[in-house]
């Protein structure tokens, strides 16, 4: 059992409020808050954190990461990137099935949840994948615990693609699971890719990327990922929206927790423009490409008045061999646990969001909409999830403090004027000021067994 953790002298950020708290775990919960600045005596043989002039957070639930295990490891793996993203406070994180092998049976997912039991310092969960031909296998699967189904409406490898408009019909009309999307025209992106190869041959330039997977192709993806969603009354989260012409699919009428149909920002997407590719190059090439800055713009908008429900990272790590070369040899996707929250911290030094918007859209709303089981808020009688937050301690991004296992981040030489000085995961203080306690590994979330 874990040792009792005594947190006194911290302002806690939640449920739209910040109030000053000390706060009692026992074992892995949340066990009494203690409003107000009356102070009580640190119990006997427990742990104790001085958290004043810091804040408490719930613990970030990431929503969508690439942890490249099993298969590519080479690159990430469920240790070093549950590391980094420990070191982020993130708690929680939702691994995608494009592994090798791809995790397309519920037997494959069952193995990637077994490796984590082993490996991850985080909580987990793990997407099934779906294909033109799995129904079947998506049928069977129980949503009390899996995250979702992840469906590639764009380019993907192997048999992940799902192209086939009456495979389509079947997953939204029958899934069990809550379907998250990767929505990008997979013809839209053909045509763009021959007209720029004519143009510059092998030599595209890279400021291109967001001219090939374009606007239209995005859109194109994105109404029809929604239209089949009402179609058949589907649970449908479309992931990383890039462009401010989607945003007209979604709305903010409804509080994100009665939503049927959500949608998710990357930090990259509220970060970056068109403008930084000269600076940063392939490093900053995603799927869907990072666009204009007037779509950045719009990006964080649609964040703050919740037509955009959730910010995550898709964590996508390579090695720097594999993000360099010509434009269609370098990889797409970088690697972000170890900064999102820290980015958006930035955000709230630059008076952009509030530190309650901040938790609510990277805490609480990943939870709700997912149906996750008492974590996303600090309440007496959840996990205890937390992380503290020091918005007074600067560092510099530098290989030097990268967790990475790829060794690089798009965010190097980037000064944050806030710093990650505690991680709790159930319970378990995993990282304090820079050091690990890795004798305990995260946990199998599970959900609301609700469709």
């Amino acid at each position: 059992m874990n040792k009792s953790i005594f947190i006194t002298g911290g302002r806690i950020v939640n449920e739209g409020r910040i109030v000053e708290a000390n706060l009692l775990i026992e074992g892995d919960w949340i066990k009494e808050i203690f409003l107000g600045k009356a102070k009580r005596d640190v119990p006997e043989n427990s742990i104790h954190i001085d958290a004043t002039g810091k804040f408490i957070l719930p613990g970030v639930i990431d929503d969508q990461v690439h942890f490249r295990e099993p298969g590519l490891t080479h690159k990430g793996d469920l240790y070093t990137e549950s590391k980094a993203a420990v070191a982020g406070g993130i708690t929680t994180f939702f691994e995608m099935p494009n592994t090798s092998p791809q995790a397309t049976t519920l037997e494959l997912l069952e193995d990637k949840y077994e490796l984590a039991s082993q490996k991850s310092l985080a909580n987990y969960s793990f997407y099934l994948g779906a294909t033109n031909n799995n129904i079947e296998e998506i049928i069977k699967a129980d949503p009390s615990k899996i995250c979702g189904l992840k469906i590639f409406m764009g380019s993907s490898t192997g048999n992940m693609l799902v192209d086939n408009i009456g495979s389509l019909r079947k997953i939204f009309s029958q899934s069990p699971l809550l379907i998250a999307t990767h929505c990008e025209d997979e013809s839209t992106i053909k045509q763009n890719f021959a007209l720029f190869r004519e143009k510059y041959g092998e030599e595209v330039p890279i400021i291109c990327h967001p001219d090939i997977r374009s606007e239209e192709a995005c859109y194109l993806s994105s109404s029809l990922a929604v239209s089949l969603a009402k179609e058949y009354g589907s649970r449908l989260h479309v992931l990383h929206l890039s462009t401010e012409k989607e945003l007209s699919l979604f709305s903010n009428q409804l509080p994100s927790k009665e939503k049927k149909i959500t949608a998710e920002v990357c930090v990259h997407h509220l970060w970056f423009s068109k403008d930084d590719y000269e600076n940063h190059g392939a490093k900053i090439k995603w799927n869907p490409a990072i666009k204009n800055e007037s779509d950045r713009a719009a990006l964080f908008a649609a964040m703050l008045d919740n037509t955009i429900d959730v910010i995550a990272t898709d964590h996508a790590p390579h090695t720097v061999d594999e993000k360099s070369g010509n434009y269609f040899k370098a990889a797409s996707g970088g690697p972000l646990v170890q900064h999102s929250l820290k980015a958006m911290l930035e955000f709230y030094h630059q008076k952009k969001i509030t530190l309650e918007k901040v938790v609510e859209k990277m805490c609480h709303t990943p939870a709700e909409i997912f149906k996750v089981e008492k974590r996303g808020y600090i309440r007496e009688g959840y996990f205890a999830d937390l992380c503290i937050v020091d918005l007074e301690k600067s560092h510099q991004v530098s290989q030097e403090n990268i967790l990475y296992k790829c060794g690089w981040s798009p965010f190097e030489g980037q000064v944050f004027q806030s710093e990650i000085a505690a991680t709790i995961v159930n319970g378990h203080l995993a990282f304090l000021n820079g050091k690990f306690d890795e004798s305990k590994k995260g946990r199998r979330v599970s959900f609301a067994n609700t469709k």
